[in-house]
């Protein structure tokens, strides 16, 4: 009985490994673009995956069919909106310009390509809010006060 359960809690531990090396790093990208934190220097982010990646690792055995990254990210928009709602601004550049709510609908939509609809579920608004939220926020993007669009939004940021 303890050798199978050692043996389904080591290939639960390689599963979970390998989901971590494969999406820690978009993970990561969108946490930190969230915070609106330099990529060198983002304890919030990091943060912000752990938590999610705990959580997804704690409910490793009940995802049965579910994809982990959409657990893991969901649970990462869902935090990150809990706690940053309270907050005004982030911290500098065009993203940081934003509200949390823009810039929480702005990375869902573009930077993980999630639909109207599923953004709006996810956070609990309606759609028209979410269509609202991402107009003001492109518009913030594609003509900031000063300066070119960030390069985290362009692609061209490293991971």
């Amino acid at each position: 009985m303890r050798e199978r359960q050692a043996s389904r809690n080591a290939r639960r531990a390689r599963e979970f490994e390998a989901f971590v090396a494969g999406a820690a790093g978009r993970l990561l990208h969108a946490a930190t673009l969230l915070t609106a934190e330099p990529h060198d220097a983002n304890p919030r982010a990091r943060a912000l995956l752990t938590a999610a990646l705990a959580r997804t690792y704690a409910s490793w055995d009940r995802l049965r069919g579910e994809d982990p990254y959409d657990c893991a990210r969901k649970d990462l928009a869902v935090r990150f909106a809990r706690g940053a709602w309270h907050q005004h601004r982030g911290r500098g550049g065009v993203l940081g310009q934003l509200t949390p709510q823009e810039r929480l609908v702005l990375v869902l939509r573009l930077f993980e390509g999630i639909g109207e609809e599923q953004v709006a579920a996810l956070l609990g608004l309606p759609v028209e809010r979410v269509r609202g939220l991402h107009a003001r926020a492109m518009a913030l993007v594609l003509h900031p006060p000063r300066g070119p669009a960030p390069a985290e939004l362009r692609g061209t940021a490293p991971v």
